[in-house]
């Protein structure tokens, strides 16, 4: 299924989300980054979608709009996910 849009939500001082950005950059796959620590609003989204405040946190949006969210950086899931 194709990806939409893929949205990550970290904070600037966390190192799997640094590692998790990088690695989908090296894969060439597009995201929209929230700061959870400076945006209040994206910080309430993220707990309503993932029920916890860890990070990183990423929602993939599909072409039928379904969505999937994965909390911390499972580089096999999100490979599976993505079709790498």
């Amino acid at each position: 299924m194709s990806v939409k849009k893929y949205t990550i939500y970290s904070t600037p001082t966390c190192h799997y989300c640094h590692l998790l950005k990088d690695w989908l950059s090296q894969n060439r796959i597009a995201f929209d980054n929230k700061d959870v620590a400076t945006d209040i609003a994206a910080r309430q989204e993220m707990v309503q979608k993932s029920q916890q405040l860890g990070v990183p946190v990423s929602v993939v949006q599909f072409a039928d709009n379904t969505e999937r969210v994965i909390v911390g950086f499972d580089q096999l899931q999100l490979s599976r996910l993505l079709g790498l």
